[in-house]
């Protein structure tokens, strides 16, 4: 009986020197030597060259790992009102309606799903412009993705199904949910920096003054805020003006309204912008290197319901703009914080502040 011939698994000639095998590629980036084989005929993946039956690959493997800290602002629930109906009647003027659902697309493997998001994540969040894609980290993004999905971060309700994950925008959407979750983990080894507008680098509330027609208002404290008047777009926002006024540690505090701070992000691939509700300015007892009062500046959002552009939001807050401009460390320190339930916004503001002192006010 005639064996088949296999691939060499090694070249250890000194001409192949830096060139690797398809077996140790596909043992570098976790993937099947089959799997490779399919990417060379879909002209997808590191370009190869044969050197008899050999297939070889110049490729550096950097010493690169990526972990991703998962929570509940990473979760992607799919919705009709994100996807549109799940379910359509197709009726002509006469005869019998034909129903239209997408129960086919229950019948996508999960490991296709798998890969097409692993991909998407790789081709979108981990090339720069005009390079080619990180292939090296193409073995772990799939392992997070993995995660990801197995983890119950991606909820389908209303007939929805996994499958819609091969969809642009919402694999998007799922790109950045997990991407934001891998960049908190490299703060500490690689940090984000803000990049400032060339033409208006800094800002300042010495100036605000306008008009407007909203009747529900808050008369603030002039030795809480320096604007006087805080314009609530609901009852919840004037709850926690009276919860920052009445707190030892606040030093200030203020409305975004008119102010100017905007942050940009993205909800999926369209770029929006973010205007955060409050800024709070609280002594938790750091000092400067000079011995000065150093107060941490707080970013508030409050909110009632929580939609998926909530979570895009947050995400943007905790894992790129707090970090980006505390690395900058011109403008201060900062931090974010999110208050969903009215009743209990004092309890948990007076928590949030006792965690930053490590002392009840």
């Amino acid at each position: 009986m005639i064996q088949p011939q296999t691939e060499p698994e090694t070249a250890s000639t000194a001409l192949l020197s830096g060139w690797i095998t398809r077996k140790e590629l596909a043992d570098a980036l976790s993937v099947t030597v089959d799997t490779l084989g399919r990417w060379e005929a879909r002209r997808f993946g590191p370009p190869c060259v044969r050197a008899g039956r050999m297939v070889l690959y110049r490729v550096e493997l950097p010493d690169e790992r990526l972990e991703a800290n998962f929570g509940p602002d990473h979760v992607l629930e799919l919705t009709p009102e994100l996807l549109g109906p799940s379910t359509t009647t197709n009726q002509g003027i006469i005869g019998e309606g034909v129903d239209l659902t997408l129960e086919h697309l229950e019948d996508m493997r999960s490991s296709t799903i798998l890969f097409h998001l692993a991909r998407h994540l790789l081709y979108t969040k981990y090339r720069d412009p005009g390079e080619e894609p990180k292939l090296h980290l193409f073995g772990q993004l799939k392992r997070i993705t993995r995660q990801w999905l197995d983890g119950g971060y991606l909820r389908c309700t209303g007939g929805t199904y996994p499958a819609q994950l091969v969809y642009k925008e919402i694999a998007d959407m799922a790109a950045e949910r997990i991407k934001a979750a891998i960049t908190e983990t490299l703060q500490g080894e690689r940090p984000v920096k803000a990049i400032l507008d060339a033409y208006n680098p800094t800002g300042t509330t010495a100036f605000v003054n306008f008009t407007t027609s909203k009747e529900l208002r808050w008369q603030t404290r002039p030795d809480k805020s320096h604007v006087n008047w805080i314009v609530c777009d609901s009852d919840w926002e004037a709850e926690f003006a009276r919860v920052a006024e009445s707190h030892p540690r606040v030093l200030s505090y203020v409305k975004n309204q008119g102010l100017g701070l905007e942050v940009p992000y993205l909800t999926g691939s369209t770029p929006r912008k973010y205007l955060p509700d409050f800024i709070v300015q609280i002594d938790d007892g750091r000092v400067t290197a000079e011995g000065g009062p150093d107060p941490l500046n707080l970013v508030v959002e409050v909110k009632g319901y929580r939609g998926e552009d909530a979570k895009d939001k947050a995400n943007t807050m905790r894992s790129y703009w707090v970090p980006g401009v505390n690395n900058l460390e011109k403008f201060g320190r900062w931090a974010f914080a999110e208050f969903t339930a009215v009743y209990e916004m004092e309890r948990e503001f007076n928590e949030l502040i006792d965690d930053l002192t490590g002392v009840p006010a």
